[in-house]
């Protein structure tokens, strides 16, 4: 996925930075580590500068594994917790008809598509004029 794009899923909405950032946050200063993220990168061996970024800079969606290794190596482990009980037949059907007004919407807004190139070559309306001076032989 493209750098700078926002993924959009119906049953997780995140706004600015994934929740996740505030929870090892949390667990950060629980352990009261929040000011030594050095000690943090020594023993998880995440950086300081990625550390930081999360905490106090521009990361909205850190990867997944290395949120694993800050939060075992400050000794806690990941959970799954089911919180209720779903019908797998109408969820499909409520996430079909989901993606398709997406996809109805993405197509609404988007630019008109420019001429694809035949054989490689750019299309006529593309290929670039010659604006310099002529030379005569």
């Amino acid at each position: 996925m493209a750098r700078g794009f926002l993924r959009i899923y119906r049953t997780y909405n995140m706004v600015d930075k994934n929740p996740v950032i505030d929870k090892v946050r949390t667990l950060v200063q629980d352990e009261g580590l929040i000011k030594n993220l050095k000690a943090v990168h020594e023993i998880s061996g995440v950086s300081t500068s990625t550390l930081d970024n999360w905490f106090n800079g521009t990361t909205r969606s850190p990867q997944h594994a290395t949120i694993a290794a800050v939060i075992t190596s400050l000794g806690y482990q990941e959970e799954f917790v089911k919180t209720k009980e779903i019908d797998v037949e109408k969820e499909r059907k409520v996430g079909l008809a989901w993606l398709e007004k997406r996809a109805e919407e993405k197509e609404k807004s988007a630019p008109a598509k420019r001429k694809k190139k035949a054989n490689g070559h750019a299309a006529p309306s593309m290929k670039r004029k010659y604006v310099g001076e002529r030379r005569e032989a």
